[in-house]
């Protein structure tokens, strides 16, 4: 067995044996399979049109991916509600496009991803939208320690994924007004690298690590976003579910961790990750970019999927395996306690 490392996988380059901590085999990690076709050749966000008239959510913009996403798309003229753990950060933000815009339309939301209660409270003023045009669950937590929620659920896995699939539910009927309604999934290139045991949510019965469990949270939202693709597709009114993933981009969330894994992450997304910036148009490209098809994954178009400009990647196999996708939607009701409305 050969020496792999957190910092490999994630940069997607070798480094000195010195800065190795993990044993794993490192033939999984094979580049991802990617479509040799751009989106739009070196697509940036100067080329999103007007977004005057929508109105779009935000999970997870007070920094990073979500901050970029906020900032474009309220520059551009759309209404952008910032759903956010810190209301004091999200009216901060809020201040601040404001005085970058004059005419800025922004509302700050609070929601905690872990409290399925904070997420109905900001469905429920959210829902007094005239509709929602575009919900992009890009909020996220990565290298935290092992814990379980009181679903039964490991933390990575609620607030990433069933945070989101609760949320994205209670939204169904604002965004269901919309004429041309989209959930944009934020996903990773590390949901190839998943492992999701629906019959251990908490990881009781595994060994935990947290890079492990992200991954796996990552593998969830990959699922979902196809999953509802593939639900809406035979609604009279469908949602467009599309998927998209940042690459290996230089975040807040990489700087959090602890331990060897958040020291790895640290110092490779120092060295190798593109900035929050570049990390966020494959995101901006799958909300407003017209024409999409149900299911379209957007990422970047460099080596590996871990930089570069928008373009149509490939999911794994896991990630569009039908029966995963029914099973996970099938947990995800009954961890959350909410079902998708019939339509």
């Amino acid at each position: 067995m050969r020496m792999f490392t957190v910092f490999q996988f994630l940069s997607g380059r070798s480094i000195p044996a010195a800065l190795r901590y993990d044993d794993e085999d490192d033939d999984v990690m094979s580049p991802m399979t990617r479509c040799s076709r751009p989106a739009v050749p070196g697509w940036t966000a100067d080329r999103m049109p007007s977004q005057e008239g929508r109105t779009f959510v935000v999970t997870g913009a007070t920094s990073g991916l979500g901050l970029v996403t906020a900032q474009e798309l309220a520059a551009r003229g759309g209404r952008v509600l910032l759903a956010v753990r810190d209301i004091a950060r999200g009216e901060a933000v809020a201040s601040s496009l404001r005085h970058a815009h004059a005419d800025a339309q922004v509302e700050v939301h609070q929601v905690d991803l872990l409290d399925l209660g904070s997420i109905r409270r900001a469905a429920d003023r959210m829902a007094e939208e005239a509709a929602v045009d575009v919900l992009i669950n890009n909020a996220g937590i990565a290298s935290v320690g092992h814990a379980v929620t009181p679903q039964g659920s490991e933390t990575h896995l609620m607030a990433n994924h069933f945070g989101h699939f609760a949320l994205t539910a209670l939204l169904e009927p604002a965004l269901r007004r919309a004429s041309a309604p989209r959930v944009v999934t934020v996903t990773s290139y590390m949901h190839e690298r998943g492992d999701l045991d629906l019959e251990d949510l908490a990881w009781l019965r595994r060994r935990y690590t947290p890079l492990a469990a992200y991954s796996a949270s990552k593998l969830a939202n990959a699922v979902f976003g196809v999953e509802l693709a593939r639900r809406e597709r035979t609604s009279p009114r469908p949602i467009t579910s599309v998927l998209a993933h940042p690459g290996y981009s230089n975040t807040p969330m990489q700087r959090k961790g602890n331990g060897p894994t958040g020291a790895a992450m640290r110092l490779s997304g120092n060295l190798f990750g593109q900035d929050a910036e570049m990390g966020a148009l494959p995101q901006l490209f799958a909300a407003t970019e017209t024409g999409l098809e149900a299911g379209a994954y957007i990422g970047p178009d460099g080596r590996g999927g871990r930089s570069g400009y928008p373009h149509r990647a490939a999911l794994s196999s896991d990630a569009q395996d039908p029966a995963l996708g029914r099973r996970l939607w099938e947990r995800s009701e009954e961890i959350t306690g909410i079902r998708w409305p019939s339509v």
